[in-house]
């Protein structure tokens, strides 16, 4: 499967609107298009499924590695990989677009917001190709793909300006409809807000598709196969619950697979107040629990699961998930409301965000997803702040990042994790869980 990178100048400059007209315009001409994010972002994703049809996969080199990221690529499925970048395209000591490029040897196409410029948006584009040297990335910046971008003159004055070895790779045209609301966490899901149908086919029709696909190219794979076991028999399978709904949505499409390789999945939904399912261990992934915590508190949901895991079954909270399992959670206009009571902590949401960065634990003692001693990498951003009771107990040390008090992470009760830290299952942290079930 060939691909290419989308990366922009800067975060805001229109990426993911972009990277929506490239699938549809793709597609269009009848290729099956497997969509991507560099770096750890759930939200973003949520849009390339509703165009393409399919998850998208995430390549980030911090939560997976090199060869991490080269496996999950070739997990996708298509005739062409469109990876859409994070931040401006060399931005990100962990895992910058740049990086990701380099580790996939995928050429980038550069995303220039080209509403109040010509020549301009060449020596931008220039600057970026020539910059792959002083940042010692061996990136190839293969062309431009102009933001908000008139045609006629306006494409023809780009198109013009760009020297020998950037090509020009269509336009975004400006549009009131294409553009997606946002909020605290970043844009909204695109299961809630997609972009409009007939917009999005407009645009796509000034994206040239013949370019893109010629520059694209193959990865290599992998050099090493997947350390981890393979699924278990169909006798010593446990049952994994997975919450999932508006509450519970952020989780890596590559979680779930793994899961399913490993055990028997059942979803449910807390929100809908779905009975917990008969289950040997249950996965609360994050999301936006904060929008919906007065439906949370009504529900039965929360008590149930209280009540199981005070029976000793094993419950994994990821961010929003933790949120659910505290004692109470205050949203952003002051309500507070019941949660779980598994965890001893009240939550309260704040204006601004209060950590965002890739993320390493050092697990201090024997936890669901770690032994004592071994590290995991993450990712973490959320907009919360956690007060804790007197006795909190703690399963990881921060190493990089936050967690929940600066230097711990991992709160711990009966057999319940709950953690501020997002895991990729390249981490080993769902294996780690299933195993002990």
């Amino acid at each position: 499967m060939k691909g290419f990178v989308l990366g922009g100048t800067a975060s805001g400059v229109g990426k993911t609107v972009a990277s929506l007209a490239v699938i549809e315009a793709l597609q269009r001409e009848g290729n099956a298009v497997q969509p991507a994010k560099a770096g750890p972002d759930f939200i973003d994703p949520s849009h390339h499924a509703a165009v393409a049809g399919r998850p998208s996969r995430t390549l980030d080199l911090w939560l997976q590695g090199d060869d991490g990221a080269r496996r999950n690529y070739w997990r996708g499925r298509g005739d062409v990989c469109v990876v859409e970048g994070v931040m401006g395209l060399y931005d990100g000591d962990a895992s910058s677009t740049a990086a990701v490029a380099e580790a996939l040897s995928l050429p980038v196409v550069l995303v220039v917001d080209a509403k109040a410029g010509m020549e301009s948006v060449a020596a931008t584009a220039l600057g970026f190709r020539e910059y792959a040297d002083a940042a010692g990335r061996d990136v190839e910046v293969a062309g431009v793909l102009a933001q908000r971008a008139h045609g006629g003159r306006h494409a023809d004055g780009i198109r013009d300006a760009l020297p020998d070895g950037l090509d020009y790779l269509g336009r975004i045209p400006p549009s009131d409809d294409l553009e997606i609301p946002d909020r605290h966490l970043g844009l909204e899901m695109g299961r809630e807000t997609p972009l409009d149908p007939d917009a999005l086919a407009e645009a796509a029709e000034h994206v040239r598709t013949d370019r893109l696909l010629d520059l694209a190219e193959e990865p290599p794979r992998p050099e090493s196969a997947d350390p981890r076991d393979e699924s278990a028999a169909d006798g010593d399978r446990p049952t994994v619950a997975v919450a999932s709904d508006a509450a519970f949505a952020f989780s890596y499409a590559a979680t779930t697979e793994r899961l399913r390789e490993r055990a028997d999945v059942r979803t449910f939904s807390p929100l809908a107040g779905d009975p917990l399912p008969p289950a040997d261990g249950v996965y609360l992934p994050g999301g936006y629990p904060e929008l919906h915590a007065a439906e949370l508190a009504g529900s039965d949901a929360l008590g149930e699961l209280a009540d199981r895991a005070s029976e000793g079954l094993p419950v994994y909270g990821e961010c929003g998930g933790m949120l659910a399992l505290s004692e109470s959670l205050t949203t952003a206009e002051g309500e507070t409301h019941s949660m779980a009571g598994v965890l001893p902590a009240d939550v309260e949401m704040r204006d601004r965000y209060q950590a965002l960065d890739h993320v390493e634990l050092r697990a201090t003692r024997d936890a669901p997803t770690a032994a004592t001693g071994e590290h995991l990498r993450g990712h973490e951003f959320h907009y919360s702040e956690a007060h804790l009771g007197s006795d909190a107990r703690f399963a990881f040390d921060v190493v990089r990042g936050d967690g929940v008090d600066g230097e711990r992470d991992g709160l711990l009760e009966y057999r319940t994790l709950g953690t501020y830290c997002h895991c990729h299952p390249e981490s080993g942290a769902f294996d780690a869980f299933v195993d002990r079930l």
